[in-house]
């Protein structure tokens, strides 16, 4: 299993380290590293916002993974758990490598701008308050799961926070809870919108 240590380095995990027509959370979670919370959720939020979403119900899905992963965080757990119902979700390979393959243009430039800063975000007991905004981002993935392409910017906040952590990168966590406002604004917009809203 190699480091994951940015978004570059998790993209060639995913394709190097797997194998086979399907790939199961487990296998990604391998590929990634099971015992650290920064790259398990990049890789969810990546997941989120990759061709894997088309995939009905995988959004959903996702967004339970987080609350899991990101809640765990908030109680202060060392390594993070996952049940082996969730492990054993598979996806077609073929749609990891296209999403993988759709990244790759922007992993070079958004690494070129990562590097340790305010790392005391990333520690407790503001990683807890980051967490939360990881919780608040998943919550919101539920209702905009419904709209077009409305959980992107949930997503990215997930992606940015996971990114962030692995990185103790304390400027993406902030951006992070920036991307999630953005979020809840959007889902208060969808809501306004609806007839009973």
């Amino acid at each position: 299993m190699a480091k994951v240590n940015n978004l570059e380095s998790l993209l060639a995990s995913l394709t190097e380290q797997t194998a086979g027509d399907d790939v199961s959370v487990r296998d990604m979670l391998n590929a990634v590293g099971r015992r650290s919370y920064g790259p398990i959720l990049l890789l969810l939020g990546f997941i989120a916002i990759s061709p894997l979403t088309i995939i009905p119900g995988t959004s959903w899905l996702v967004a339970l993974v987080i609350l899991l992963i990101a809640g765990q965080i908030v109680l202060g757990r060392a390594f993070p758990w996952v049940p082996k119902r969730i492990l054993d979700f598979s996806f077609p390979r073929s749609a990891l490598v296209t999403g993988v393959d759709n990244a790759r243009q922007y992993a070079r430039p958004v690494d070129k701008v990562l590097k340790p800063r305010l790392a005391f975000l990333s520690r407790p007991p503001f990683i807890s308050l980051s967490a939360l905004v990881c919780i608040a981002a998943a919550l919101v993935m539920f209702p905009l799961g419904l709209v077009p392409f409305g959980p992107v910017l949930p997503s990215l906040t997930v992606l940015l926070f996971g990114l962030g952590l692995t990185a103790r990168d304390g400027f993406l966590l902030i951006a992070a809870a920036a991307g999630q406002a953005g979020a809840i604004y959007l889902l208060m917009r969808v809501w306004s919108a609806l007839p009973f809203g």
